[in-house]
């Protein structure tokens, strides 16, 4: 017989249901907080946009933190041929595609500012103006924003972990 072993098994049983949802959360935020500094801006949207959200499900606690725009992840991982000669600062986990072709973007679909801003190519048809474009560079703000951060993530989720730990022993 071992003395305590009743009072043990309720500390781990107490242990065992620690909510790990705030904790995850502190430390998706703080990506997010970084992505947000660390993205390029021409008007804000991209900035505006980058979201966060905390799953918990099967046990498992998951933070992500994304861009809620379509454009966001061509920031990120870059575009074309452009994209593909200069695309320092992604994920090696990531396997990128690039296209070799330049494509056309009608003035619908772009703003003149936008695409002046550029110096694209352009061709004016019966359709609309036409301006060619050759990708972008990479631009990584997700990435870097966790990789640099590792370390403060972490602390900052240990520090709450312990807390709670405490709370229950």
């Amino acid at each position: 017989m071992i003395n305590g072993k009743l009072d043990l098994d309720k500390k781990f049983d107490h242990l065992s249901k620690i909510d790990l949802t705030p904790a995850v959360k502190t430390g998706i935020m703080i990506v997010q907080e970084a992505a947000k500094s660390g993205c390029p801006v021409h008007d804000g949207e991209l900035r505006e946009k980058i979201m966060t959200d905390v799953e918990d499900r099967d046990d498992i606690v998951r933070g992500f933190c994304w861009p809620a725009v379509e454009h966001g992840v061509y920031v990120e991982l870059g575009t074309g041929p452009r994209g593909q000669e200069n695309h320092e600062g992604i994920s090696l986990d990531i396997a990128v595609a690039y296209t070799q072709s330049p494509w056309w973007i009608h003035e619908s679909q772009i703003d003149k500012e936008t695409a002046e801003q550029y110096h694209w190519f352009y061709i004016d048809t019966s359709s609309g103006r036409f301006y060619q474009c050759a990708g972008q560079p990479a631009q990584p703000y997700l990435y870097p924003a966790l990789k640099d951060n590792e370390e403060g993530i972490v602390s900052e989720i240990s520090k709450i972990l312990r807390k709670e730990i405490r709370k229950q022993i």
